[in-house]
């Protein structure tokens, strides 16, 4: 029974000590409130999927993955609301064919039990999608998750045509994970986003991770199409520096667009405690009015918060 207690207490006093962590960033920094675009919410078999997969990913990253936040959902959503956090997204993303639709209906559920969750939708290159992403825009969804490196397709795809065209009609945001990192897939890297968004000029992405590894390329291509935005998710951490170092020389690109990156975090799915992910984007030394910009007021502009 000691023991126990004692267990409890530990735990208690971690979560207290991780929480005062990130309400001390935010006092720092003049933040009141933050969004993060980049949070995953799933259906349970899906998620205990994906932390099994993160639990034997050493050999593909070349490092140790732990979840550091694997917690049941209601506690998940407790933390990330104790840190400020005003508003975040279920990123959900299929595998394989006849999976999407179904993950769909799952999120516009948790999205009306959860109001402060963003409304996320996913698709997947089948003769269908055009239809699920119709009934999806009509629900209201408020952002999409693709990931070309789980998915192994390429954007490209004829399937997909449609899909980007409603998506770009509509305006909704997409964040795309489409670099090479941390691991490789058959359909990533930079140029066939290139190639995407000379087909769809207006197509509104978000792409995930900053790129990672090619974060010059990405960052080229935000310049030259308006639409584009990034994400900070695990970019500049150092768990990631290794692996994908950032380029010192790029920090005047990133200034310059300020207005268009986002702070991610990837919680719960990251494999150090979260204000890491806050302090990662504060040092690279651009400035408070920057972080407040990626940590909170961008995506309010965004998604019109």
């Amino acid at each position: 029974m000691c023991e126990s207690h004692d267990l409890e207490s530990a735990a208690s006093d971690d979560r207290q000590a991780d929480v005062e962590a990130v309400v001390r960033f935010r006092a720092d920094h003049g933040l009141d409130r933050i969004v993060d675009v980049h949070t995953h919410f799933m259906p349970k078999r899906v998620m205990d999927k994906v932390w099994a997969y993160f639990d034997s990913a050493g050999p593909l990253t070349g490092a140790v993955w732990p979840i550091h936040y694997r917690h049941d959902e209601d506690v998940r959503l407790d933390r990330l609301r104790s840190y400020g956090v005003s508003a975040f997204t279920s990123m959900i993303y299929p595998h394989r064919p006849d999976m999407a639709a179904w993950l769909n209906q799952w999120a516009v559920e948790f999205a009306a039990r959860n109001p402060d969750c963003l409304h996320t939708s996913t698709f997947y290159p089948e003769p269908d999608a055009p239809g699920y992403v119709a009934d999806a825009l009509a629900a209201g969804t408020r952002v999409f998750k693709s990931h070309i490196q789980v998915g192994d397709y390429d954007p490209n795809d004829p399937l997909l045509d449609e899909v980007w065209g409603q998506i770009q009609d509509a305006g909704v945001p997409i964040v795309i994970h489409c670099g090479s990192g941390p691991a490789p897939g058959r359909f990533t890297g930079p140029d066939r986003i290139e190639k995407l968004m000379a087909r769809y000029p207006r197509l509104p992405l978000i792409i995930a991770h900053m790129g990672m590894p090619e974060y010059a390329a990405f960052l080229d291509l935000a310049g030259r199409y308006e639409s584009v935005l990034l994400d900070t998710t695990m970019a500049f951490t150092d768990f990631i520096g290794d692996m994908a170092p950032s380029d010192p020389a790029d920090a005047d690109r990133l200034r310059d667009l300020g207005d268009r990156i986002l702070f991610g975090s990837d919680f719960p799915n990251i494999p150090y405690p979260y204000v890491h992910a806050l302090d990662a984007v504060a040092r690279l030394g651009i400035g408070d009015d920057w972080v407040r910009a990626v940590c909170h007021d961008n995506a309010v502009r965004v998604f019109g918060l």
